[in-house]
């Protein structure tokens, strides 16, 4: 749908995109990919340049992947030795040069506009849009950014068909998807199934079911930013954008984590909120001081010296924060914590009176 979005005859250069800052906590597909499949990720990059019209790409790839980031220039190297990159792209005239662009740590630049500026030199921000990316992207210029997982989905679906890729997963949500399942599962890994599968029997046939026999408490269906799901709910959950959206969560990253019945959901959102606060760039008022005051809101609770007022004042402040802001960072952040302050309240109030209904101490202990 992107690539439709292109201008024609600008007079400027197309760049390609490809987004690899892959910092979602939960999530490891594009590290999957990079290290297992280098060379499929090139062929699609190829096949996305030819189509758009692009003679420059730019990986731009998650600082802290080193060894990823080997592995990729490796075979880079290895596909412009064999001809598959440079002037003559496999001998045609075509011309393409990729290029590998390291993070610095920074989770909001895997924003797209944030990553166009890290890649300029500048500091690492969202932009306002429009315009977007795809009418005046890196160097002004028309931009096409795509994730890992989209671009190595092409060669499959080039040399197959549509129809072959469409065979999988259901008519609105078609084709397979990477899962990262992690948590409290006995298997823990990558599967790639295809969409449309009901959420549970992927954690009990797939990833092995609830480790050590313990009951399920809650699923992160697509990284840290997702809403969580209680086990009622996840009976009639499918892996599929729709059943996602008809349940007020996402599909996200694809990173599920599955936790069980010794988990603190109060110090869960702790370490949320302290993770988002500290990735905030700083531009907007929202994030940068609502953020702050969550995580003051939240550490107190933790600490004993709450009261029943801060917790509604949290789910206030997540009302008032998000999608008032230039990226959706600090929605990243509020529709979770308010999907665990709905759903887990009990477990907050029970925090602010002095009780601790999680079995998460003798858990630690255990290990």
């Amino acid at each position: 749908m992107k690539w439709g979005f292109l201008p024609k005859d600008t007079g400027k250069p197309v760049y390609l995109a490809v987004n690899s800052d892959e910092s979602e906590p939960a999530t490891f597909k594009d590290r999957y990919i990079l290290v297992r499949d280098p060379h499929m990720l090139i062929e699609g990059i190829i096949i996305c340049s030819y189509a758009i019209g692009s003679h420059d790409t730019y990986i731009y790839i998650r600082g802290e992947y080193t060894t990823q980031v080997k592995v990729l220039q490796a075979a880079i190297d290895e596909a412009y030795d064999a001809g598959y990159l440079g002037d003559k792209v496999a001998g045609h005239d075509f011309k393409l040069n990729v290029t590998v662009h390291r993070g610095a740590g920074a989770y909001v630049c895997g924003e797209e506009t944030a990553l166009l500026e890290s890649i300029e030199g500048k500091k690492g921000q969202p932009r306002s849009k429009p315009p977007f990316p795809a009418v005046a992207g890196l160097y002004d210029s028309p931009t096409i950014i795509n994730n890992v997982q989209s671009i190595a989905s092409l060669p499959f679906i080039i040399e197959n068909g549509a129809d072959a890729y469409r065979k999988y997963g259901t008519e609105k949500s078609p084709g397979t998807h990477l899962f990262g399942i992690s948590g409290h599962v006995e298997k823990p890994g990558m599967y790639e199934l295809p969409l449309g599968l009901p959420l549970l029997e992927v954690i009990d046939k797939v990833a092995g079911g609830v480790w050590k026999g313990r009951k399920l408490k809650g699923i992160i269906p697509g990284g840290s930013s997702t809403p969580v799901l209680t086990p009622e709910e996840a009976k009639t959950v499918t892996l599929d954008y729709e059943s996602m959206a008809e349940h007020k969560t996402m599909f996200g990253s694809g990173g599920i984590v599955v936790l069980d019945e010794t988990v603190d959901m109060v110090k869960l959102v702790q370490n949320l909120i302290y993770f988002y606060h500290h990735e905030s760039c700083g531009q907007c008022t929202p994030c940068r001081e609502g953020l702050g005051w969550m995580l003051k809101i939240i550490n107190k609770i933790v600490a004993g010296k709450g009261r029943l007022s801060d917790v509604e004042l949290l789910r206030e402040l997540c009302d008032n924060i998000e999608m008032k802001t230039v990226c959706v960072l600090s929605a990243a952040c509020t529709m979770p914590v308010r999907s665990y302050l709905d759903k887990f309240r009990h477990e907050f109030e029970a925090c602010v009176a002095g009780e601790n209904g999680s079995k998460q101490e003798t858990e630690q202990e255990e290990r």
